[in-house]
């Protein structure tokens, strides 16, 4: 999976080019966050943003599977991202502290690494973005 994104601001909103992978990591992630057994206040705490802004992000997200798109997002859209892509790791550490790099793999689709990455340059680029705005 490609893990460079193409991030630019726009007014008060950023808009991301996302392949049809890095979308479907970010929608995943997403959907694996919300369908656990967490309070909406807990949800909230983890990603900044409720259940129905999760579900508004991920129909944003879905589109086109077959090509690039440029999606206008929110900081805290972003936020959201960034905060599903990382926390999904600790959905997979079992007893005694140790991740399991199978089961990730085998519910999300990607390796951890890949969600680290994005994670990763959604941060850098946001940051490149603002500095030059």
């Amino acid at each position: 999976m490609r893990t460079r994104i193409k991030l630019t601001t726009d007014g008060d909103s950023f808009v991301v080019r996302l392949t049809p992978s890095q979308r479907e990591a970010m929608c995943r992630s997403l959907e694996l966050l919300a369908s656990r057994d967490f309070t909406d206040t807990a949800i909230t705490l983890q990603l900044g943003v409720d259940r129905e802004e999760i579900a508004t992000l991920i129909e944003h997200l879905s589109g086109n599977q077959d090509a690039s798109q440029d999606i206008r997002l929110r900081a805290r859209d972003l936020h959201a991202l960034h905060s599903a892509l990382t926390a999904a790791a600790t959905m997979f550490v079992e007893r005694g502290g140790s991740f399991s790099e199978e089961a990730f793999y085998h519910r999300l689709g990607f390796f951890r690494e890949n969600f680290d990455s994005l994670a990763l340059n959604i941060v850098e680029t946001a940051s490149q973005a603002t500095r030059t705005a």
